[in-house]
C-alpha cells in the first residue's frame, strides 16, 4: 500500500460527497485503501465495485468537461498518492496525459480502461479515422466490462471482495441495458439519424443501431473548431435528412449548436444530455445508469413519431 501525504483538493472533495457508500472523508482517505478516479462517470462505476473497502475520490467535480480539465498542484499530488488511479485514456482527459505519465513513471498504479473495451474509431465524413474514440462510457455493456476490469486491478493489489461486487454491478448494467432498448423502440428504423455538438455518441449508436449524420465540431474532443464551412455543410446535411434536432453536452456550451439550428430554422431544436460528466443531485443523472437511461428518454422523445 502506497503511502499517502495529501489531503482531498476542493473539487475533489465535492465529488467524493455525492459518491455515496465506498466514498469517504478527507480525513478517511489519509489511512485507508485509496481509489482515485479521474471522471464522474469512473468514479461512480469504482465505487459499486470497491464498495466499504476502499476510499473512491473523484478529481473532476460533476459537470466539468473532462477533455478541457486541468488538475491543480494539490490534485496531482493526491493522484500521486493513491493506491490505484482510474483513467479513460484515448487521449479524453487532455490536461492529464503528463500527469498520469509521470505517475506511472513514479510507481502509481494507473488504469486506463478505454483502450481495453474493444475502442471504436471515430467516424469522420462517413469513414473511420485512425483515431480511436474515448467515449466508451456510453455503452452500459462495455462498462460492465469496465467494472470486471477494475476489480481485476484492485485483486492484484490486494485482496477483497472485488470481483463479486463487479459482477453484481454488470447485472445491474445490463438490466439499464433491457430499459434502454426498451425505451427507443419507440423509434423506428428510418428515424434512428443522431447529429450531435460533437463526437461523442458513437458507442450509444453502435450498441442501439442509430447512423450519426452529423456533428457540430469535428473530431472527438470538444476543443476542435469546426469552419465556417462545415457549418453550412452540416445545415444541409440535416436539411437532406429530415433532422430537426441537435443533441449537445450539458459540460460543453452550446453556443454553436444553436447556431447551426438558427441557420436551420425554428424547425430545430437543440436538446442537452448528459455525456461528458455525470450531473448534481437534483439532475436525474447522478449516476451512470441514471444518465444512461434519462439519455435514451430524452432521445426517445426527440426522435420518435
Amino acid at each position: 500500500m502506497r503511502t499517502r501525504t495529501s489531503h482531498l483538493g476542493l473539487s475533489a472533495l465535492t465529488t467524493a460527497a455525492l459518491l455515496i457508500g465506498a466514498c469517504g472523508t478527507a480525513d478517511d482517505s489519509a489511512d485507508g485503501f485509496v481509489v482515485l478516479a479521474t471522471t464522474t462517470v469512473l468514479g461512480d462505476i469504482a465505487s459499486n465495485v470497491a464498495g466499504p473497502e476502499a476510499t473512491v475520490i473523484t478529481l473532476l467535480p460533476p459537470g466539468v468537461d473532462p477533455h478541457d480539465y486541468v488538475p491543480s498542484a494539490r490534485e496531482v499530488a493526491q493522484l500521486q498518492s493513491a493506491d490505484l488511479v482510474i483513467a479513460n485514456g484515448l487521449g479524453l482527459e487532455e490536461g492529464l496525459t503528463d500527469v498520469l505519465d509521470a505517475a506511472r513513471s513514479d510507481g502509481v498504479n494507473v488504469l486506463e480502461v478505454a483502450p481495453n473495451l474493444s475502442p471504436l474509431r471515430l467516424a469522420q465524413s462517413g469513414r473511420e479515422s485512425g483515431t480511436h474514440d474515448p467515449h466508451v462510457w456510453l455503452d452500459p455493456l462495455r462498462m460492465a466490462q469496465a467494472g470486471r476490469l477494475i476489480a481485476e486491478r484492485l485483486t492484484a493489489i490486494s485482496p477483497g471482495d472485488w470481483e463479486t461486487r463487479a459482477e453484481v454491478y454488470a447485472a445491474e448494467l445490463k438490466a439499464a441495458d433491457d430499459k434502454i432498448i426498451a425505451t427507443l423502440a419507440v423509434v423506428p428504423a428510418d428515424g434512428r439519424k443522431l447529429v450531435t455538438n460533437h463526437d461523442s455518441l458513437g458507442y450509444f449508436a453502435d450498441r442501439y443501431n442509430f447512423a450519426i449524420i452529423g456533428v457540430v465540431i469535428p473530431g472527438g474532443s470538444t476543443l476542435a473548431e469546426p469552419s465556417a464551412a462545415d457549418l453550412a455543410a452540416l445545415v444541409e446535411t440535416m436539411a437532406a435528412a429530415g433532422s430537426t434536432t441537435i443533441f449537445a453536452e450539458t459540460t460543453d456550451p452550446s453556443v454553436l449548436a444553436e447556431a447551426v439550428a438558427a441557420e436551420a430554422g425554428n424547425r430545430v431544436v437543440v436538446i442537452e444530455l448528459h455525456t461528458g460528466s455525470l450531473g448534481g443531485p437534483d439532475s436525474g443523472a447522478n449516476s451512470l445508469i441514471d444518465m444512461l437511461v434519462s439519455n435514451a428518454f430524452r432521445i426517445a422523445a426527440a426522435l420518435s413519431p
